[in-house]
């Protein structure tokens, strides 16, 4: 999802997972027990801030450290738990590098009237009565294009939070439609890199398993954009009626040309055929640096007392442009690099968590014991949403909410005659999707920290039809035997 890998997708399969048979169930679920009832009383009665500023750090650390107390109790290595967090540590380089520079992207893309020129051309093309539902269409349309839900959120979907903040559509909502969209896209797409996972977990190739996800997919994402279009047919917004201020404000402010979409265009074009996203993103960072200095010259003199300042600046702390309307003033604004270090910290401390899991053989033994629990083809399906939806949760990865289930249950579906196919589906339905729904995942803190800031961590999650509908829809399909192929079908 963050990028197309070869070779990180070779290791992560050839993965070993850690099994500790002395480790009891009941001792794998404490750290889980404990991480859950934390973040339940930090957000249910302590605004978030149990811990101060850095609550859900502090948790994800503190269920770790209960979880090393286990391993030791049942005589693992201190060793092996270190290097589990190593090996986590190494798997998001990638993930964390690539936040950096979506921070940076921010920052250059504001000060060059990149966003602000989609902002108001978007004004004029998309009104709120359809808004939600094209800002589906749109970013599953650049997903499938890009392979990426992430470059999606980091190009599209900011632009596309700041034109809905215009029109005063809660900017949750509008993270829900951009995100759902955006995962369409990714999970159709053949350059995605989980929809190479899966498959490849399970046993079957890329093209079965995208036709045969498509028969639970399209159905989800028609339901997403009706479930949009109905909310966008019932907004009541003011928006619309300061359209003009708005448009005059940003003409005001910046230099607006649709040369200005050259930038994305170049991102998405080198993303399509297949530049690694670290070097697309550092040259939209670059060429967006470029055409600040070429078209807002004016905007960059109000910033510092020279053009290369300001754009340094841009890259690296926060931006703010002032503008004589004050909802544009509280839009432009970027964090920048250094703005990214809470979703950072964040993010090596759910791998921490993660790791040590993996590491005293705690998610080996909660899967094994889902597996035990099977009496029927629709438990299997049951018990393998349940996996992969516990594993982003609890190792916070959802390459892991791919690799361990398929690894664990791939066996049990070929001993129910069922074809790869159906797991591959089912990762797919639970485990990619999913991982955007827990905040401290790396995907969720991703997508929560690019079109929302930290402070909107949960406020799309109820709007991310597409991402709850998927596991309900593949369990639905199961329990009513629809689509459910046997693997007599492949010999036919």
């Amino acid at each position: 999802m963050q990028e197309n890998k070869n070779l990180s997708e070779i290791e992560i399969q050839e993965q070993k997972i850690i099994d500790n048979k002395e480790l009891t169930i009941w001792e794998a679920l404490i750290p889980v027990i404990i991480l859950i009832s934390l973040l339940f009383y930090n957000i249910k009665f302590a605004d978030g801030v149990l811990f101060g500023e850095y609550s859900y750090q502090y948790i994800l650390l503190t269920g770790g450290l209960i979880a090393v107390i286990v391993g030791l109790f049942n005589k693992v290595s201190i060793n092996v738990i270190l290097l589990e967090i190593w090996e986590n540590w190494k798997s998001v380089l990638v993930p964390i590098v690539i936040l950096l520079l979506v921070g940076a992207l921010a920052g250059t893309w504001l000060v060059s009237g990149i966003i602000p020129a989609m902002v108001y051309y978007g004004l004029q093309v998309l009104n709120p009565t359809i808004f939600l539902p094209a800002t589906v269409i749109i970013c599953a349309i650049i997903s499938i294009a890009t392979g990426s839900s992430w470059t999606t959120s980091a190009t599209v979907g900011i632009a596309l939070i700041g034109i809905g903040s215009a029109l005063e559509i809660d900017t949750g909502m509008i993270a829900g439609a951009v995100i759902s969209g955006a995962y369409f896209g990714d999970k159709m797409s053949p350059m995605s890199d989980t929809t190479n996972l899966a498959p490849a977990m399970a046993g079957t190739d890329l093209f079965t398993h995208i036709r045969y996800m498509s028969l639970t997919t399209v159905p989800t994402i028609i339901i997403t954009i009706i479930i949009f279009s109905i909310i966008s047919f019932n907004l009541d917004i003011t928006g619309k009626t300061d359209m003009t201020n708005l448009l005059t404000t940003i003409e005001s402010t910046f230099h607006i040309t649709p040369w200005l979409f050259l930038v994305p265009l170049v991102v998405i074009g080198l993303i399509i055929f297949k530049t690694k996203p670290l070097i697309a993103l550092s040259i939209g960072i670059l060429l967006a640096g470029v055409f600040a200095v070429i078209f807002q010259s004016d905007v960059l003199n109000t910033l510092s007392d020279s053009n290369f300042k300001s754009v340094f600046n841009a890259i690296f702390t926060e931006t703010q442009i002032t503008t004589t309307n004050e909802k544009l003033t509280e839009l432009f604004k970027a964090k920048g690099v250094f703005g990214m270090k809470w979703t950072v910290l964040l993010i090596l401390s759910a791998m921490v968590f993660g790791g040590v899991m993996d590491g005293i053989g705690a998610l080996a033994r909660i899967t094994k014991e889902l597996l035990k629990v099977v009496t029927s083809t629709f438990g299997l399906f049951t018990s393998t949403v349940a996996s992969c939806i516990g594993l982003n949760i609890v190792a916070s990865d959802q390459y892991l909410a791919i690799v361990v289930p398929g690894k664990m249950f791939k066996q049990a579906f070929e001993d129910r005659d069922l074809a790869p196919e159906n797991l591959s589906r089912t990762l797919e339905d639970s485990g990619t999707v999913t991982s955007v729904l827990v905040p401290w995942n790396t995907c969720g803190a991703y997508q929560s920290e690019v079109l929302l800031g930290e402070a909107g961590l949960t406020s799309y999650i109820p709007y991310t039809f597409f991402n709850i509908l998927s596991p309900i829809m593949t369990l639905a399909y199961a329990m009513f035997n629809i689509k459910i192929r046997q693997l007599k079908e492949k010999t036919v």
